[in-house]
C-alpha cells in the first residue's frame, strides 16, 4: 500500500461521508506531523507526500501506536506498548503525547526489544518464551520511565495470558478515538 493508493482507497470508501478533517496513524516515525521514513511493511511514497492536498482537507499524521495510545489514555503518566509486527510505543504525561521508538533500543544478544517482542520474536521463540520476553520488556521500561500504568495494544496483545499489576490491555479500535482526540484534544 503506497500513500497515493491509501488516499485513493479511503476517498472511495468515504465518498458519501461528510468530514472536515483527517487523522492518519502511520506505522513508522513521524516528526512534527511529517513522515520521516518509509514503512517496512507497506509500499513507498510516504515521505514527503502531501496528504492535505490529496484529501483536500486539513490532515494530522502521527505514529499509529501514538494514535492508539492517545485513544487509550485516561490520566497521569501512561506508557503504551503496541505488540504487532514490531513494538510501537508512546508516553503520555498529563495529556501530552510523546511518540517514541523504544522498539529499536538494544535489548540482548545484539538484538532490539522489537526483535524479541515483535512478530519475529514470537515466530522465532514461540508463545511461551515470547510471553516471558514481553513481561521482561514491560518491567524494564516501567523501571526506566516510571509510568502510573502500562497499556498494551496491538495485534498480538491478546496472546498474553497474564499481565503485571498496573497494566491493562486495550482494543485496537482505540486508535479511532485517538484520531478524534488529535483534533479536539479530549
Amino acid at each position: 500500500m503506497t500513500a497515493r493508493r491509501m488516499v485513493s482507497v479511503v476517498k472511495r470508501l468515504s465518498t458519501d461521508w461528510s468530514y472536515d478533517h483527517v487523522a492518519i496513524g502511520y506505522p513508522g516515525p513521524v516528526v512534527h506531523g511529517h513522515v520521516v521514513a518509509e514503512p517496512h511493511n507497506l509500499g513507498g511514497g510516504w515521505v514527503g507526500f502531501d496528504f492535505h492536498r490529496a484529501f483536500g482537507r486539513p490532515v494530522k499524521v502521527v505514529n499509529d501506536a501514538a494514535m492508539q495510545a492517545f485513544g487509550s489514555y485516561r490520566r497521569g503518566r501512561m506508557l503504551f506498548l503496541g505488540l504487532g509486527t514490531g513494538l510501537g510505543s508512546a508516553l503520555i504525561i498529563g495529556g501530552v503525547l510523546e511518540p517514541m521508538e523504544l522498539g529499536h533500543l538494544p535489548y540482548k544478544k545484539g538484538r532490539t526489544f522489537e526483535d524479541y517482542v515483535g512478530i519475529r520474536g514470537l515466530e522465532r521463540h514461540g508463545k511461551k518464551r515470547w510471553r516471558k520476553d514481553v513481561l521482561d520488556v514491560i518491567a524494564r521500561l516501567r523501571a526506566a520511565l516510571e509510568p502510573d500504568e502500562v497499556v498494551i495494544g496491538g495485534g498480538n496483545a491478546a496472546k498474553l495470558k497474564a499481565l503485571p499489576p498496573g497494566t491493562r490491555l486495550v482494543d485496537n479500535a482505540n486508535a479511532f478515538l485517538g484520531g478524534f482526540r488529535l483534533w479536539n484534544g479530549r
